[in-house]
C-alpha cells in the first residue's frame, strides 16, 4: 500500500491541497459578500425585523429556500453556462469558484439571519431610545452584538464549502476531490483515494479548531 506516492504524485497531493483551500475560502469569502447583506435584509423585513415588510421577505425567504434545495452537483451543471461567462472555462478550481459561490450564498444568508435574530431585543431597544437610525442599528448593534454567532457561522460554511469542493472533482473542478476522483475511483488507486480523504478531514478539523479560537477571543462576555 502507498506505493503510488511518487514524488510526482506528492508533489499533485501538495497542489491539490492549496486548490481545495483556494476554492473554499475565495468562495465562502464571496458567499459572505452576498450572504450577508442578504440575511441581514431577511431580518430587518421579517415579522419581528426593524422595518418589516412581508413582501420583501417573502421574496428572499423564496429565493433563498429554492437555490439551498438544489443540490451542488445539479446547480454546478445548470450555471455552467454563467460559468463559463464569468471565467470563460466550465472547469478547474476557478471555475468552481462560481457555483461553490452561489451554493453557499444562500445558506450564508439564513445563518446570518438566525445570527442577528439572537441579538438581545433589550439592547436594540436601548440603542433605539438614543436614536439610532437603521443603518447605525444594523452595523453597531447587530453585527457587533451577534460577532460570536457570526463567526461560528463563517466556520461552519467553511467546512461546507470545503465538501462542496470536493464533490465538484466529479466534473474535474480540482482540488484533492478531483485527485480522489481521477486516482482513486476511475484508476482504482485506494491509497491515493485514502490519503485524499484524509487530508480533507483533516483541514475541517484545522478550519473548525482555528474558528473556534478566534470566536472564543471576539467573545467580551467571557
Amino acid at each position: 500500500m502507498f506505493e503510488s506516492f511518487t514524488a510526482e504524485v506528492v508533489s499533485m497531493i501538495g497542489k491539490g491541497i492549496f486548490e481545495t483551500l483556494y476554492m473554499t475560502v475565495i468562495s465562502t469569502f464571496f458567499g459572505y459578500i452576498i450572504g450577508l447583506p442578504w440575511g441581514v435584509a431577511l431580518y430587518v423585513s421579517s415579522q419581528k425585523g426593524l422595518k418589516p415588510n412581508a413582501a420583501i421577505y417573502g421574496i428572499l425567504s423564496f429565493i433563498a429556500n429554492v437555490m439551498r434545495s438544489i443540490p451542488f452537483l445539479i446547480l454546478l451543471i445548470l450555471v455552467m453556462p454563467f460559468t463559463l461567462f464569468i471565467v470563460g472555462r466550465t472547469y478547474g478550481s476557478t471555475a468552481t469558484i462560481v457555483p461553490l459561490t452561489l451554493s453557499a450564498a444562500p445558506l450564508i444568508a439564513r445563518m446570518v439571519e438566525s445570527s442577528v435574530s439572537e441579538v438581545d431585543a433589550g439592547v436594540i431597544e436601548a440603542a433605539q431610545s438614543m436614536g439610532a437610525g437603521t443603518w447605525t442599528l444594523i452595523t453597531s448593534v447587530l453585527l457587533v452584538e451577534g460577532r460570536v454567532s457570526l463567526i461560528s457561522g463563517i466556520v461552519i460554511m467553511l467546512g461546507t464549502v470545503l465538501g462542496y469542493s470536493a464533490m465538484a472533482g466529479v466534473v474535474g473542478g480540482g482540488g484533492l476531490g478531483d485527485i480522489a476522483i481521477r486516482y482513486g475511483y476511475y484508476r482504482y488507486q485506494a491509497d491515493i483515494m485514502i490519503v485524499t480523504v484524509v487530508l480533507l478531514v483533516a483541514l475541517v478539523m484545522i478550519l473548525q479548531a482555528l474558528g473556534s479560537k478566534i470566536a472564543v477571543a471576539f467573545d467580551k462576555r467571557k
